[in-house]
């Protein structure tokens, strides 16, 4: 075989790949290079959350201190802990959150742009089925983060848990999960999109495009943090003990009794952080492959 036929065929493959299938293939990229890197403050808010020996001060001082105590029982490389877990959920389930947002987007809005509260319907929907799939996964991440258990892979830890709690420990927090994720994905669908609607881009440098993305990205996931911090909190506390709280009320009333109404932004901090920095690179690094691959996304 000649290397231009050779090529032809690569070429003929990619022309063939699907668009959805190519909006999964760079949901997943963007997935990766965020979990690697925003890993470490996944874990001290998983941490934060659950502590039963407060650390010294409050908001950053607390995260530091947390942080610190980490990197000096765990070493630096504990701050990873529960990122083959991450890995796992994040790789598919972002690839699959941008792969049906994008279907959706195509057949119902193919000849416009979305309204604000259409954006919410679309971020929310998308998110919600993403969630769904990958519950496990986000379980067991959970447990790993918290330093509570000690499974050996993610593989013994599915079967440990369905072992010993049946299907409904795979699915644990799921109201409390969807009532975080599908909120904030909605929340900061709606506000990424009407900020970048304010960016003249025909008038910008296509070299800042990423940086104005990525700005945009920053503001919509603060308030869409900040409005979804409380369901977060209830759905680590159902993952980690779902023997105790079995629904979301009894969650509810664990933590307003044993920590008041802050009890419900603990560790919101270092997932406001994460989040928020997450989300704005995963979508900045979406639209940049979306854009090399010639789809609007």
């Amino acid at each position: 075989m000649s290397a231009g036929t050779g090529h032809q065929q690569r070429k003929a493959a990619g022309l063939v790949m699907h668009p959805v299938l190519k909006a999964f293939l760079s949901g997943s990229f963007s997935g990766t290079c965020s979990t690697l890197l925003f890993q470490p403050l996944d874990l001290i808010k998983t941490r934060l959350q659950t502590l039963k020996t407060p650390v010294s001060g409050s908001g950053q001082a607390g995260m530091m201190a947390l942080l610190l105590r980490v990197i000096r029982t765990e070493s630096l490389l504990g701050l990873w802990k529960g990122v083959s877990p991450s890995f796992v959920r994040c790789i598919p389930g972002v690839g699959l959150y941008f792969s049906t947002l994008y279907a959706m987007k195509q057949h119902f809005f193919s000849d416009r742009i979305p309204t604000a509260l259409e954006s919410v319907f679309l971020g929310a929907s998308s998110r919600a089925f993403a969630g769904i799939c990958i519950l496990p996964i986000t379980v067991v991440k959970t447990r790993y983060e918290s330093g509570q258990y000690h499974y050996g892979s993610v593989y013994g830890a599915l079967r440990s848990i369905y072992g010993t709690e049946g299907i409904r420990g795979l699915f644990s927090g799921l109201t409390a999960t969807l009532l975080r994720d599908a909120p904030f994905s909605g929340i900061y669908l709606m506000f990424y999109t009407q900020t970048k609607r304010i960016v003249p881009y025909d008038q910008l440098d296509p070299t800042f495009a990423p940086l104005v993305n990525f700005s945009c990205g920053v503001l919509a996931g603060v308030c869409a943090s900040v409005t979804t911090q409380p369901a977060d909190v209830i759905k680590t506390h159902m993952q980690l003990a779902p023997e105790k709280h079995q629904w979301t009320g009894q969650a509810v009333a664990f933590i307003f009794k044993n920590y008041g109404m802050v009890g419900f932004f603990r560790g919101g901090l270092p997932r406001a952080l994460r989040r928020t920095l997450m989300a704005a690179m995963a979508w900045t690094v979406y639209e940049q492959m979306m854009a090399k691959m010639g789809l609007k996304s």
